[in-house]
């Protein structure tokens, strides 16, 4: 029976049970996911050596090709099926555990992505400020200056899957349907600010990691009426 979380955001996790729960569960997750893209690879790669492109229902000439492809289809559909059971245990936590909830309230983030969050950051107390919370996530880099001028920068060590959702989650964030803040504030970005899109992109990351970090020790969920574009910064 998985650990119940504690219902305050004030630590996310209370025990060290419920941490280690929430690892295991996304790193079986991001080890899942990874072995299901291989298979799909290899699966490409197969049709390829047959100068084909593989599409639903094409087999493949050739007695070692026919076995190979039959092992990959296999492995892809018990994949999919493993998925599905995966994100039935997100979905659970984020309708029963406050601070995975009230993640979801910043467009961009999902039920996978909260649990992700939950789980790496533990307890948002434990960065005195903002900067080190993104530090962490491997959003902005270390700077030494000496009279003005900026002679060190360089990256921090930083929680990869934190850097890879937040980054990915911009796009999420862009293709909504529903017009948010933080798609108008990578317009205003674009439009009025004159930047180029990646470094557009990387500012709305940033901004969707403060709003989880401001979630998290807050214990309020994300109001988009509280936001203009031109007041994010």
């Amino acid at each position: 029976m998985p650990p119940s979380l504690c219902s305050s955001c004030e630590a996310v996790c209370s025990s060290p049970y419920e941490f280690i729960y929430l690892r295991k569960l996304v790193s079986g997750y991001q080890d899942l996911v990874s072995a299901g893209v291989r298979s799909r690879n290899q699966r490409a790669a197969l049709y390829r050596g047959k100068g084909q492109r593989w599409q639903t229902g094409d087999s493949l000439e050739g007695a070692a090709e026919g076995f190979v492809l039959e092992g990959l289809e296999r492995s892809i559909e018990s994949y999919k099926s493993e998925k599905k059971r995966y994100e039935g245990e997100f979905a659970r936590l984020a309708k029963k555990h406050p601070p995975i909830r009230l993640l979801k309230s910043i467009p961009g983030i999902d039920d996978i992505n909260a649990v992700k969050i939950v789980a790496y950051v533990v307890d948002p107390r434990r960065f005195k400020k903002i900067g080190h919370f993104l530090s962490y996530c491997g959003l902005v880099k270390l700077e030494r200056s000496s009279g003005g001028k900026v002679y060190q920068r360089r990256a921090s060590r930083y929680c990869r899957t934190l850097k890879t959702l937040f980054k990915m989650s911009v796009f999420s964030v862009i293709a909504q349907d529903k017009q948010n803040p933080l798609q108008d504030y990578y317009q205003f970005l674009l439009h009025e600010k004159g930047l180029a899109d990646h470094d557009a992109r990387s500012a709305v990351a940033r901004r969707i990691a403060t709003l989880a970090y401001g979630v998290l020790k807050s214990t309020q969920k994300f109001n988009p009426e509280r936001i203009k574009p031109t007041a994010i910064d």
